[in-house]
């Protein structure tokens, strides 16, 4: 069912009604019912692999609290242990926590790596064999990928990993995991959250407030804007440029490249301003996705701020557990000791990040394109960071201030620019045609003499229009949003402007974005 659909909109109004009709201490099984009922709706042969998730998750937690329990039975009942018996004990433990989780791990990112990557790794291994000369295993299977296998097991499995750390008791009631694993306004696109940070809230009861309606209604409306009118009439015509690139001049494929950096941001954003606005109105707060990236001084501060939950969990449980390990802090001292303080100091982190972006890479998609996107992406961050000392003394040298308006503007939009450049790295379908892209942008420069030459993919000055109106309008809040919450600054206004405003947002997401939308497939981040 499309989110964006009229019947999607009338099955959350009949949900939020049973929802606060429920006794509060079975709110949890109603939102449970409607999660499985939506991942079913989506391809009920696909179901089966989110249950062995949740299932293998909760065994494994289970019997690594089960651990933890018996060694305070056994330290308690046995108080005469020397501080060396006891350190024995937690060691062997901790071994045996360890291979818990570690099969819970395997079996749950092993499911992801088949279903996402089996026919990429098969393809490359007959490539190899075709250059030398042997015979070719024939990809007989056909597996459909679980709807959101990304997001739901990266979620799961940070909750097993949190558990095994002790940052979260094991839940002790499966459905209830299950509801944390399969909630459905973000298994298919995130956010990814924590069990800390959501799992209470999915379980407590919650009564409904007129403040948390109007504002979630407020932001499920603004969502839908952006994802109609901007990321849907803007769908075809970068569709055309990624297709047909070569039939068109450099200009216009740069203005395409810049469209696509909107699309996907208002795409991706919208359907997190929706979810995240319908989770408000039944009282629940996910975790923000973005935090206006576009205006990112520098492509890390920009993965800090573009799918946050991402960045964080690559960080929490991939980047922290390889830059502090004993091998890699042996490379960092090796490092200090043959190329000096900054560059070993240096080593550790850079390590840390090359794993992270070939994995970021990897789990957008299961093609080199991906792969040589996340390499440049972290390649840049990673030469920033050695290259760090000699930026700060160029500045010094040259008297520019940090904080000078001009220089700030200058970091903006140097990134944005860079941003949009290797986003669409992968988005032409193959790293040669990403490669292509970016050569046409140097071809056929030249003064364009008409609308039509300016713009050859958008034929309709109309949508144009509406686009341009959006673009401004997305722009205008991200630059209110610095100094508060748009909502805040939003509701300051009379109840006939705030509702006047909100109807013609609406107008203009039925009138330019629904029949666009019945040429869009759904949301982008939905494939990944």
């Amino acid at each position: 069912m499309s989110i964006t659909s009229t019947a999607f909109v009338l099955c959350l109004i009949v949900l939020t009604a049973i929802y606060f009709l429920a006794p509060k201490g079975l709110q949890w099984v109603v939102l449970l019912a409607a999660s499985i009922g939506f991942y079913a709706a989506g391809g009920l042969r696909t179901l089966p692999y989110i249950l062995i998730t949740a299932l293998s998750a909760y065994a494994a937690a289970l019997a690594i609290g089960e651990v933890d329990r018996r060694q305070k039975a056994h330290f308690a009942a046995r108080k005469e242990l020397t501080r060396e018996e006891k350190a024995a004990v937690r060691k062997r433990n901790t071994t045996r926590k360890r291979w818990l989780m570690t099969a819970g791990l395997v079996l749950n990112f092993g499911l992801l790596c088949v279903f996402k990557y089996f026919h990429f790794a098969l393809a490359q291994w007959n490539r190899l064999l075709a250059q030398m000369g042997g015979g070719q295993i024939v990809d007989v299977f056909s597996l459909a990928v679980p709807l959101g296998i990304s997001f739901y097991t990266f979620q799961t499995m940070g909750y097993l990993i949190d558990v095994y750390w002790g940052n979260v008791k094991p839940q002790r009631n499966f459905f209830k995991l299950l509801l944390f694993t399969s909630f459905f306004p973000q298994v298919t696109q995130g956010p990814i959250s924590t069990y800390s940070q959501l799992a209470g809230q999915l379980y407590e009861g919650h009564a409904f407030t007129y403040e948390n309606f109007a504002l979630g209604g407020q932001r499920m409306i603004w969502g839908y804007f952006k994802k109609l009118v901007l990321a849907d009439v803007l769908a075809p015509w970068v569709g055309a440029v990624f297709q047909h690139y070569p039939d068109y001049t450099g200009g216009a494929v740069l203005v395409g490249i810049f469209f696509y950096s909107i699309r996907i941001y208002a795409d991706f954003s919208g359907y997190m301003d929706i979810m995240c606005g319908f989770c408000q109105i039944i009282g629940i707060r996910l975790e923000e996705n973005f935090l206006r990236p576009y205006f990112s001084k520098s492509i890390a501060e920009y993965w800090r701020r573009w799918h946050i939950t991402l960045g964080a969990w690559f960080k929490n449980y991939l980047y922290y557990p390889i830059a502090v390990s004993k091998w890699n802090t042996k490379i960092g001292k090796w490092g200090r000791r043959r190329f000096g303080k900054t560059f070993g100091q240096a080593m550790p982190a850079s390590i840390a990040l090359v794993a992270v972006w070939l994995t970021t890479g990897l789990w957008h998609g299961a093609s080199w394109a991906y792969i040589a996107w996340g390499g440049v992406n972290g390649l840049f961050i990673i030469v920033s960071l050695w290259l760090e000392p000699l930026y700060q003394r160029t500045r010094d040298a040259l008297h520019i201030r940090e904080g000078a308006w001009w220089f700030r503007a200058f970091q903006v939009v140097r990134t944005y620019v860079l941003v949009c450049l290797i986003k669409v790295l992968p988005e032409v379908g193959s790293l040669r045609g990403g490669l292509g892209l970016w050569r046409q942008m140097f071809r056929g420069w030249g003064t364009p003499l008409s609308f039509a030459a300016l713009f050859p993919y958008a034929p309709d000055r109309a949508q144009l229009a509406a686009v341009a109106l959006a673009t401004l309008l997305l722009l205008c809040t991200s630059l209110l949003q610095r100094k508060m919450p748009i909502r805040t600054w939003f509701n300051r206004f009379p109840l006939p402007v705030r509702a006047m405003t909100l109807a013609a947002l609406l107008l203009m997401a039925v009138y330019f974005g629904v029949p666009a939308s019945g040429n869009v497939g759904g949301f982008l981040y939905e494939q990944f």
